[in-house]
Order: C-alpha cells, then sequence, then structure tokens
C-alpha cells in the first residue's frame, strides 16, 4: 500500500498525543491534588490500551485480510513499552525519589507492584528483540516463541491494575474481558484454520493443474 508511510506517522503522532496532554497539564497546574498518583494511574492505563491494541493488529488483519494492518504491531507495541516505562519511572522517580532500597520494601509490602514489576520486565526482551535484524538472529520460530510473552505480559498489567484498585474493580474486570476476547480470538482463528480442507488440485489436459 503505497500510502502506509502516510498512515505510520498518523499514528506515531497520534500516540504522543496523551504524553503531551499529560505534559501540559503538569505545566499549567492541572493535574489534580495528587499529580503524582494522577501520572501513575494514567501511564499505566496508557500501557494497557497500547498493549491491547498491538495484540488486536494480528486478529483484526487475518479476520479481514487486510495484511498491512501488521506494518502497525511493532510501533503500537513499543509505544506500550515507553508508556510503560513511563509508569515505572514515575513510581521510582516520584515516589520512592529513586531511592532502591525503599522501592525493594515496598514492593515486597505491596504484591500489586511486584505483579506490575513483572509486566514490565516481560516486556523488555520483546523491545529489544522488536527488530528484522533480531527475527534474523534469532530465526522466526525463536522469536515467535519469546514474543509470546506479551500475552504473559498483559495478563501480569491486568492482574496489576485489578490488585491495585482493590474495591471498585469493574475498570480492571473490563480490561480483562478485552484481553479474554484478544487471546479467545487468537484461538479461534487457529482452530477455524486448521479445520479448513486443503486445496486440491484439478488437472487439466497437457498436464496442468488449477485449484
Amino acid at each position: 500500500m503505497k500510502d502506509i508511510k502516510f498512515y505510520k506517522v498518523v499514528v506515531f503522532i497520534n500516540s504522543l498525543v496523551p504524553l503531551a496532554l499529560m505534559a501540559w497539564d503538569w505545566y499549567q497546574g492541572k493535574l489534580g491534588a495528587n499529580p503524582v498518583e494522577f501520572l501513575t494511574r494514567t501511564t499505566g492505563m496508557l500501557t494497557l490500551v497500547f498493549l491491547f491494541i498491538s495484540l488486536a493488529v494480528t486478529p483484526l488483519r487475518k479476520l479481514t485480510s487486510i495484511h498491512w494492518l501488521i506494518q502497525f504491531r511493532r510501533m503500537l507495541g513499543l509505544y506500550a513499552f515507553f508508556y510503560g516505562f513511563l509508569h515505572l519511572l514515575t513510581y521510582v522517580w516520584f515516589d520512592r525519589s529513586f531511592n532502591l532500597r525503599s522501592a525493594v520494601a515496598d514492593i515486597s509490602a505491596r504484591p500489586f507492584i511486584a505483579v506490575g514489576m513483572l509486566g514490565f520486565f516481560l516486556m523488555v526482551p520483546l523491545a529489544i528483540t522488536s527488530t528484522k535484524g533480531w527475527i534474523k538472529r534469532m530465526g522466526g520460530k525463536r522469536w515467535a516463541r519469546l514474543h509470546k510473552l506479551v500475552y504473559v505480559a498483559a495478563v501480569a498489567g491486568v492482574v496489576h491494575f485489578w490488585m491495585l484498585v482493590k474495591s471498585d474493580t469493574r475498570l480492571p474486570l473490563r480490561f480483562a474481558f478485552v484481553l479474554a476476547v484478544l487471546l479467545g480470538s487468537r484461538l479461534f482463528i487457529n482452530q477455524m484454520r486448521q479445520k479448513t480442507p486443503p486445496r486440491t488440485l484439478i488437472p487439466r489436459p497437457g498436464g496442468e493443474v488449477k485449484p
């Protein structure tokens, strides 16, 4: 598709809009009574949103046969990692003041942070190996097996969110439902592919065959 570069630029710029809005609100002093909590919650939410959008690319491509959608998956996944990094940085910087001992003690006292950390660190090797060069180095099958960790990271992110809110779990349960739909759609598509009979070849005069 000749206009794919234009669409990539559009997605790239729009993915930075939430960050620009947060920076502007911070500059204007409009982050509410607890700016740190607002930034932490917002960056965490953006991490899940971009992670889920990247997970939706493959089933959407298979269902619609719009194959060029796959070219957006890497960018969306890297944005999920980027906002996840901002989420972690907000906690370490503003909440713990880069005091690693304090952070370790806090993680041991609050298990939901450990679950969130697990989800983020599972995304680290995926971000590092997201380039075509790494696919060639690792081989397609090994690379694909490694990148299945994205499902574990997504589950950890939803569990982290659910443990965080404690009482009102409606929003994390909605994320859990969306994740279940995304994972279920992949299983459904794979099952349908296995059940599809192979194409038969019809012989033609002269030895040629056609499907």
